[in-house]
């Protein structure tokens, strides 16, 4: 799995996993954030949150221009400087008024500036590492790699935020409305630190990918093999990744719920503890366990050596160890915090990936590989299936506005249990593997050689549309039945997937 990838695949990674790190611990509670700190209701929170996740991931295309310029590394050092700024700005307690509110848009403004110079060009320069004939078949595995990185990141994120959220107000005094949030945005600043300084203890491994220049880029394309593209076939390839983008726009929508409606749904819908074995899904701990045993057993498999394997079982042995002595542990009761439900998908992620690996590299030896557009397609229909889900979760339900007018009297309509949303996030993410990894690296193949980094900010581009649109949640979040909400999403998915299938030809003549 990890055999015969670039070192610098593994250094750009570990960078990435520290800014993912900050950024997802700040989403997971940033929702709640709005509305406690500020006193917004479900539409306007929404707004505001919709409108940031288009931000940080529009600019990438004002970041991928600037790139194409002046060089993808330096547009990545200097957007985690600003990204910085941004997240100490919103650390910064001010309470709930106007000149507050005017601070946070202020900060956002800066990290999602300084994201857009930071991500796509980080993705660029992973990509650029394949140019090289030695790397050329390990594009797709490459990127599920780089792609299983940022969701370890995520995976500690929202036990950071519920942890430090819960740590500032039991400890040290921070009760008003939204105060101890903060402390989750501090987080952030100091995971910026940290990633900066992997990139640059790392940079000897892929500073052959950072570019210098529009002409440098395209003199390293040439060097690598890339032949120059005639007029025609440049156009038949950005219309080809334009087709894409149209599609991944009402995935990241259905997708990004996680950090709206979802966690509404959690916060307002999902039972609020746990107890006894039920208790142990929300121990991070347990969940690295699974993934220790998940890697541990890939490596028992491939390892050539007795030494190889006897590591691999030892690792598996005391992974089974740990979760049988917090198994004999979950006695008691634990309350369960709605950001903590954001865990879940990234943990799917980083256990799951070997797992598609796998599958996809005996489909490959078989010959029966999907292309990137049918994985996305397939990944359409899945994310589809999630929202199924949700509204089996959501029979017998009240509205939103119903259960809000029951919590204003102390009291709570129906409530679910959180395996509900446990599960749903579990599908969402075979979704996303099939979609998210793959499109990035279609677009980093077809993308013609002197438009790569426009390209990939063309990708962050409909994933912000996207976002922008995940805002529809907060608005059908009201007197709306819940299963209508989720239908929306339903029927997003699949119309999409349709689209995606009656073009593959022409998509995926270009991938070949």
């Amino acid at each position: 799995m990890f055999e015969n990838q670039p070192k610098g695949l593994f250094a750009l990674a570990l960078a990435n996993t520290g800014e993912r790190f900050g950024y997802y611990t700040m989403i997971a509670v940033f929702a709640l954030f709005l509305r406690s700190n500020f006193g917004l209701d479900p539409k306007w929170a929404g707004e505001i949150y919709g409108d940031f996740l288009m931000l940080v991931y529009f600019l990438p295309i004002i970041g991928g221009i600037m790139a194409d310029k002046f060089g993808y590394g330096k547009m990545v050092t200097i957007g985690i400087i600003i990204m910085f700024l941004g997240y100490l700005l919103l650390s910064i307690p001010l309470g709930g008024n106007t000149f507050a509110l005017a601070v946070m848009i202020g900060a956002l403004l800066l990290i999602g500036f300084g994201t857009g110079l930071f991500k796509g060009n980080l993705q660029v320069m992973v990509g650029n590492l394949y140019d090289d004939t030695r790397y050329a078949s390990q594009r797709d595995a490459g990127f599920s790699l780089f792609y299983m990185a940022i969701n370890i990141g995520a995976l500690f994120a929202p036990t950071a935020a519920v942890r430090i959220t819960e740590y500032a107000q039991n400890h040290l005094g921070f009760t008003a409305p939204g105060e101890a949030y903060h402390f989750a945005f501090m987080v952030a600043c100091a995971s910026l630190v940290l990633s900066i300084a992997i990139y640059y203890l790392t940079r000897s491994t892929f500073r052959h990918t950072e570019g210098g220049g529009k002409k440098a880029s395209v003199k390293a394309d040439n060097a690598a093999g890339e032949p120059e593209l005639s007029k025609e076939e440049t156009k038949q390839r950005i219309v080809a990744l334009l087709l894409v983008f149209a599609v991944v726009i009402f995935f990241w929508m259905a997708f990004h719920q996680n950090g709206l409606s979802l966690t509404y749904f959690a916060d307002e819908f999902t039972q609020k503890s746990a107890t006894g074995v039920h208790t142990m899904p929300f121990d991070v701990i347990n969940l690295v366990m699974i993934i220790l045993i998940v890697y541990a057993g890939f490596s028992l498999y491939e390892s050539k050596t007795g030494k190889g394997k006897g590591i691999s079982a030892a690792i598996i042995v005391a992974a089974l160890a740990v979760l049988g002595y917090k198994y004999t542990q979950a006695t008691g009761t634990v309350d369960i915090s709605a950001p903590i439900f954001q865990q879940f998908n990234p943990f799917y992620v980083v256990a799951l990936t070997p797992v598609s690996m796998a599958i996809f590299t005996y489909l490959a030896n078989k010959g029966k590989e999907p292309s990137a557009p049918r994985k996305i397609a397939y990944g359409m229909i899945v994310a589809g299936v999630a929202f199924f889900i949700m509204m089996f979760a959501s029979k017998g339900l009240l509205t939103p506005n119903e259960q809000a007018a029951l919590a204003e009297k102390g009291q709570f309509g129906p409530l679910v249990s959180p395996y509900w949303l446990i599960s749903t996030y579990l599908v969402l993410t075979f979704g996303e593997l099939l979609l998210s990894p793959m499109g990035i690296s279609f677009v980093s193949k077809v993308a013609p050689p002197k438009y790569k980094g426009l390209m990939m900010g063309g990708w962050f581009g409909a994933t912000a549309i996207g976002n922008k649109l995940v805002s529809v949640g907060g608005y059908l979040w009201g007197d709306l039945p819940l299963w209508v909400v989720w239908t929306v999403f339903i029927v997003l998915c699949l119309l999409s997937a349709v689209f995606m299938f009656v073009m593959m030809k022409r998509l995926e003549k270009v991938a070949k």
